[in-house]
């Protein structure tokens, strides 16, 4: 990873996202579209980044390379909102997309830029199995959280309401081309939003660590963006305005990213789909809400575990869950279920819909035993 004027790239020997990570970065984003030859680009973009100008501002550098601008956007992105903008992507002829937002954003944009090229909807291929055509709309992602590390993954993780169904779909077409990490468009997010996405990356890089399909550059990975998210997450939620811990968020949730991308997300992540499709909670959140308890498991049965703790410099993967679990109260995130008051009948509803097929990458087999405790002990906490 080579440093070059305050950025860091990560071209195609590494992954097939090349990456230019720095303050001021955005000033890249029309020139390395111009470089492409591209020459109707199409912004896909969350609605607050069009009502504070920042979308008005890129249009107007691109002065008519950039034409079209979808904002229809919800912070759980439906299959619906994907093929609406696949409509427009095709209608419009555009030849290239940029994602400007957090993971909502860019799992939209990712999924769209692919299936605008088929008279699909997207639901065709959304936990169907089916593969996407190759065939894919060049993309440029701009991240303005610090938490998905979708602009470096081949996942868009989206929601169907009708179907009462969560998960995500993966597909060499989603890797974006260019990814552009900014910080400076991370400044404006508030302490709960920062916590969310904090936690996302934490568990971004501990289940890519101990999945089943763990590998050793992706290992790396994830101990270098575990140890920054517990070294700057809190700073960032009590300090917002702190540009070191906002940058050092950026670096984890990019390397996260990387670490995960392959060897899978596991058990936290197979909860939180039900966790945020039935009660709303919020994704990140889901996911550190249940990251302590699997960790407490794995550690038990998965010496892995005990060397990432190890690692981290905690004594053990006990201390680690402890560390978890105060991370979590210190930042203002969700500790327990015992405010939604699930009758028993909800519980078992609960553990069943948490079998997503990411809980097969678990190093311990999770059984509905071992769901219905994890799930007793959030109710009563």
């Amino acid at each position: 990873m080579a440093v070059i004027k305050g950025a860091f790239i990560c071209g195609p020997m590494n992954k097939p996202v090349t990456i230019t990570f720095g303050a001021g970065t955005v000033k890249e984003i029309v020139p390395l579209a111009r470089k492409q030859g591209w020459k109707r680009g199409i912004i896909v973009s969350t609605p607050h980044f069009v009502k504070n100008g920042f979308v008005d501002r890129l249009l107007q550098q691109g002065a008519g390379l950039i034409t079209d601008v979808f904002s229809n956007i919800t912070p759980n992105p439906e299959v619906n909102d994907v093929d609406d903008c696949a409509a427009v992507m095709r209608n419009w002829k555009n030849d290239f997309v940029i994602a400007i937002g957090g993971g909502s954003a860019m799992d939209l944009a990712k999924a769209a830029a692919s299936v605008c090229q088929t008279n699909d909807s997207i639901r065709d291929y959304h936990g169907t199995g089916k593969n996407l055509p190759a065939a894919h709309l060049p993309l440029i992602a701009v991240p303005t959280t610090a938490g998905t590390g979708s602009e470096v993954t081949s996942v868009a993780v989206l929601s169907d309401k009708d179907r009462h169904k969560k998960g995500p779909i993966v597909s060499q077409n989603f890797f974006p081309d260019y990814a552009v990490v900014d910080p400076e468009l991370t400044y404006e997010m508030p302490p709960y939003l920062t916590a969310c996405c904090g936690i996302d990356v934490l568990s971004h890089a501990l289940e890519g660590y101990w999945s089943i399909h763990h590998q050793p550059v992706c290992d790396a990975c994830a101990v270098h963006a575990a140890s920054l998210v517990f070294q700057y997450l809190p700073k960032a939620c009590r300090q917002p305005d702190d540009r070191e811990a906002r940058e050092k968020l950026c670096e984890a949730s990019v390397i996260a990213g990387l670490s995960f991308t392959l060897p899978k997300t596991t058990a936290p992540h197979a909860c939180s789909f039900p966790l945020t499709n039935r009660y709303g909670i919020p994704h990140g959140e889901a996911c550190g809400l249940t990251l302590d308890y699997f960790t407490r498991l794995n550690g038990k049965y998965d010496s892995r575990v005990q060397a990432l703790a190890h690692d981290l410099g905690f004594s053990g993967s006990e201390a680690l869950a402890d560390a978890i679990a105060k991370l979590k109260e210190e930042t203002g995130l969700r500790c327990s279920l015992k405010d939604l008051e699930l009758s028993e009948n909800e519980m078992a509803s609960l553990v069943t819909a948490s079998h997503h097929p990411n809980m097969s990458n678990n190093p311990y087999p999770v059984t509905d035993d071992i769901l219905y405790d994890l799930y007793q002990k959030l109710v009563s906490a």
